[in-house]
């Protein structure tokens, strides 16, 4: 049995480390699986223990099963994200109608709107893609889906950044005050959709928070409770990973010039560009599952309560399943076995979604003429990792 009683995960908020985690992830993934923290604590970073323990139902995605799990005091339930069979399957069951193959494509006319609209607006001299683009598309898409007005957007935005600081309890040290605002942006995210879903109810509206609340499975709907945790994991899913996706595939593209022209001479290279940001630099970096009972990982005898943490970033450059895994090649055949998107029954909902977006967004970023890279700076979180500011220029 391979233990590492010294690990400390926070490492990875380090600005230094933040700027490239990969030497470290590389570094991990070849002596994993090992436990820590007296064997609470297993860690696996290859691409094939990852895939393998993503899709095993004997696991549990429930956290409040974890040994070492950070109080919540919201009050309010886990979302569905966290849930098992059989409240995942009902609850996921229910908000999966809104994302849909077909309900996304209608989406497309108004994403590439917005995308047009934001880049139009751009300082050729000096433009933050974070704050330009990458940053207010998915929080106005995401808004406008649940019916939020245009005056709100920026209250949507602060408190997924908000929330997004406090997801880093569960893998590293989180100053306590980052942690008490995190559940105050919860709370606050809650008061406002408690007021906007009373409205919504009993009214033929047709946005997203409207088909939650007439949504039905099996003759069951969500509650009001249950519509809140929803909503913050769509706000938080489908703002702050789909921003950190944007940004770091331009981030990709523009320290990759021969793939940005490759893209540039041909659009219908934007999937695979979208696939390739996905693997080469994901915006969640791991997840993570708990055991029920006991587990055994290649001689680890994982016990109950014990939580296991999947290192996505490091099992998406794993040389046993991708060539050359730590060059951005936007024609990588395989690029789209990455598990950036988990994998099994909790594989992410708004998957189809996050790709357009990112399609459109990368697509409209290559026609811009001569970018060129001036700055980046990374935000301090330790799992969704992007850039905090991405500054460019190019010929307007």
């Amino acid at each position: 049995m391979s233990t590492v009683d010294n690990l400390d995960l926070s490492v990875l908020a380090d600005p230094s480390v933040r700027r490239d985690p990969y030497p470290l992830f590389a570094a991990l993934r070849e002596t994993t699986p090992f436990a820590a923290m007296d064997g609470t604590l297993v860690v696996v970073a290859g691409h094939a223990d990852c895939h393998r323990l993503l899709r095993d139902p004997a696991l549990s995605s429930d956290r409040t099963r974890a040994r070492q799990v950070a109080d919540d005091t919201t009050g309010l339930p886990t979302s569905f994200l966290f849930k098992d069979p059989p409240d995942h399957t009902r609850l996921r069951g229910l908000v999966s109608k809104a994302f849909t193959p077909r309900v996304v494509a209608r989406l497309r006319p108004r994403i590439v709107s917005l995308t047009e609209e934001l880049v139009a607006a751009a300082d050729p001299s000096s433009f933050d893609v974070v704050a330009g683009l990458s940053h207010p598309l998915p929080v106005r898409v995401i808004s406008e889906l649940l019916g939020v007005p245009e005056s709100d957007h920026d209250l949507f935005a602060g408190w997924s950044d908000r929330l997004a600081r406090g997801l880093d309890a569960e893998f590293g040290s989180v100053a306590p005050e980052v942690f008490e605002d995190a559940l105050a942006a919860r709370h606050e995210f809650a008061a406002y959709f408690t007021e906007l879903i009373s409205a919504r109810r009993g009214q033929d509206g047709t946005d997203l928070l409207s088909h939650l609340i007439r949504a039905e499975e099996d003759g069951e709907r969500l509650s009001t409770p249950e519509l809140i945790v929803t909503t913050t994991l769509l706000l938080v899913a489908g703002h702050e990973t789909t921003t950190n996706l944007i940004a770091n595939g331009v981030l990709a593209l523009l320290r990759n010039p021969e793939q940005l022209a490759a893209l540039r001479a041909d659009p219908a290279l934007v999937d695979g560009a979208v696939e390739e940001s996905l693997r080469y630099d994901p915006a969640v970096q791991f997840t993570s599952r708990q055991v029920r009972g006991s587990y055994r990982i290649a001689g680890i005898d994982a016990p109950d309560g014990a939580t296991i943490a999947l290192l996505i970033a490091a099992a998406n450059r794993d040389p046993a399943v991708f060539a050359d895994p730590d060059t951005f090649d936007i024609r990588r055949p395989n690029a789209a076995a990455h598990l950036s998107f988990a994998a099994g029954a909790h594989f992410c909902l708004g998957a189809g979604l996050a790709r357009l977006e990112a399609a459109i967004a990368l697509g409209a970023f290559a026609r811009l003429a001569g970018p060129e890279l001036v700055d980046v700076d990374y935000k301090p979180n330790i799992n969704l990792r992007g850039p905090q500011r991405l500054v460019v220029r190019f010929d307007g």
